[in-house]
């Protein structure tokens, strides 16, 4: 099944079931008028949002309104969830943690590998899939990162990750923004990100993670995550290799001393792998490989009017999730 909002219907968005093939899509109000809403009650919401969807792919809209059916356009659509009540980013590939550490001279705590890093994201507001990153200086190094994010319903306190896996719901894309050059003088206080990390953006529709098949297994997807930057390649590391914990293990460090509201978005990290020639994920990634590589970064980090594409595909060259496609813009105010 494959959920997106439009931007209309108020802050949260309007639920609209989407076609597999991202063509066609419908409103759903007698079901749920909000995706929060829909994973709020879940268990109901969803084989009924299923029962849309199946009709929606199988041309039976006489069962769902024909006159409902409307032609999906991704500049109509907010983010799935234009906000969240938690988003919660974790760090699960370690090859990229490894460089980054490498090229400054340090070394990854034995820690790292037994107990996940993740951090509270902004979650009040995302980007919909074709707007604008505003930022206000380009002397901020601004950056993308390319990840997987899953979405949960009601995640009760203290799960195992085998409790925590039944728990994923809706699997998606995030470009998650950071501005990597307030990031050192924001660490060095020991209290973590704020100024650093404005909003993300989440990809244009959602989905359940049987749309994946043999793809999702183990609490990840095997598949890779392909970036391009100003409609040139920029890498499509392995979503499934190198990925020390998986989303289950996520949900359950998130989970350990605290219950996760249904909607909290859990990201995976900056995709990496051991192997640099499936390119990157973000540019501070390309940059770490440069400095080991040649003494010195040599790609500077973007600019206005770059334009970043997040996407992944299935086995047949399909779009999952639809694409992330963002410019870099000056905010206005600036």
């Amino acid at each position: 099944m494959k959920l997106a909002s439009l931007k209309e219907g108020g802050r949260d968005g309007t639920l609209i079931v989407v076609s597999r093939d991202l063509q066609r899509a419908v409103k759903v109000p007698s079901i749920a008028s909000t995706l929060q809403r829909a994973l709020e009650e879940w268990q109901d919401a969803a084989p009924r949002l299923n029962r849309v969807y199946e009709a929606l792919n199988h041309g039976n809209v006489e069962t769902i309104d024909a006159e409902a059916v409307f032609t999906l356009a991704m500049d109509a659509l907010a983010s799935p969830l234009p906000r969240a009540y938690e988003f919660v980013d974790g760090s699960a590939y370690l090859p990229h943690v490894a460089r980054v550490r490498k090229a400054r001279g340090a070394e990854v705590p034995e820690s790292f590998y037994s107990d996940p890093l993740m951090y509270q994201a902004v979650s009040a507001g995302f980007y919909g899939p074709r707007d604008p990153v505003l930022v206000a200086s380009e002397t901020y190094g601004i950056d993308l990162e390319a990840e997987v994010i899953v979405v949960t319903d009601d995640v009760p306190m203290a799960v195992s990750s085998a409790q925590a896996a039944e728990h994923i719901q809706l699997i998606g894309l995030v470009n998650d923004v950071s501005l990597r050059n307030l990031i050192p003088a924001e660490l060095a206080k020991g209290f973590g990100f704020l100024q650093s990390k404005p909003r993300s953006c989440l990809s244009p529709v959602l989905i359940t993670p049987d749309e994946l098949g043999s793809a999702w297994r183990d609490s990840k997807i095997h598949l890779p995550l392909l970036t391009h930057i100003n409609g040139a390649w920029f890498g499509a590391p392995e979503a499934g290799v190198d990925m020390q914990f998986n989303f289950a293990e996520l949900i359950a460090h998130a989970a350990k001393t605290r219950p996760l509201s249904a909607g909290t978005i859990v990201g995976s990290g900056t995709v990496a792998n051991e192997d640099t020639g499936k390119g990157a994920s973000c540019f501070a990634e390309l940059r770490t490989v440069e400095t080991l590589r040649d003494g010195k970064a040599s790609t500077p980090f973007m600019a206005f009017g770059d334009v970043v594409r997040i996407e992944m595909l299935d086995a047949d060259g399909n779009s999952l999730f639809g694409a992330i496609e963002q410019r870099i813009q000056e905010h206005p105010g600036a």
